[in-house]
């Protein structure tokens, strides 16, 4: 690929994400080809290329001949992920507040700086694109302290999978009464003090949150679609 198609993909790709990560594309749902590259004023070659690089992320799903699809609302995967989270994220957590230095404290303190200062939604009440930066710079800087480059990557990896479950506990969930805020604030606080077990246990609790929203989301829509097919 060229690197002016390479560009334009980049800014398809970040078109999309954010499509996705409003909720403006429903879990499961197909994305079209043609249609979407007519409406992004590209080639199908280059909306492929941003799919791809998508499902690199598990945004979407790529279809062996039949293209790509949104990623499913799956319990199953959801809590599958989430216990891959929070196993990787709360050991990976206890190594930093091991082996963090002064510069692994002045990370954190500017990443849960930046958060803070972040506004969390936009007018529209979604997530703000800005937020969701910070957010994850905040908890790679939590993460980085350890000596372990390869389980930091792994934890990043695992979190650039969850994005979408994030996003969709607020934009299809509801999940706005809950203090995010606060719960960052004590993770950061936690690590900070070099309280291995309460960190770890505050970081946990944190990515649970968002999965018990969506699980309560997916099974009050599950008996709704339930509901429909016997009327």
């Amino acid at each position: 690929m060229s690197p002016e198609k390479a560009t334009l993909a980049a800014t398809v790709h970040d078109r999309l994400r954010d499509e996705l990560l409003r909720g403006d594309l429903p879990p499961g749902s197909k994305v079209h080809i043609s249609e979407t590259a007519t409406r992004y004023g590209v080639s199908p070659s280059v909306l492929r290329e941003a799919l791809t690089r998508l499902a690199e992320r598990g945004l979407v799903v790529a279809m062996p001949q039949r293209g790509f699809t949104v990623a499913d609302l799956s319990v199953d995967a959801l809590l599958d992920l989430t216990r891959a989270r929070t196993l990787i994220e709360a050991m990976a957590l206890r190594e930093s507040i091991a082996d963090g230095d002064l510069n692994w404290e002045t990370d954190v303190l500017g990443g849960h700086h930046r958060l803070q200062r972040t506004p969390l939604t936009d007018a529209d009440g979604i997530i703000n694109p800005q937020w969701s930066v910070a957010h994850r710079q905040f908890h790679h800087a939590l993460l980085a302290g350890g000596t372990s480059t390869r389980l930091t990557a792994i934890a990043d990896g695992l979190r650039d999978c969850s994005d979408l479950y994030i996003h969709w506990s607020r934009a299809l969930a509801h999940d706005d009464h809950r203090d995010a805020a606060a719960e960052h604030q004590q993770i950061a606080d936690l690590a900070l003090a070099r309280d291995a077990d309460g960190a770890a246990a505050a970081l946990v609790a944190h990515i649970e949150r968002t999965t018990e929203a969506l699980v309560g989301y997916a099974n009050s829509a599950s008996k709704l679609g339930e509901g429909s097919d016997r009327e």
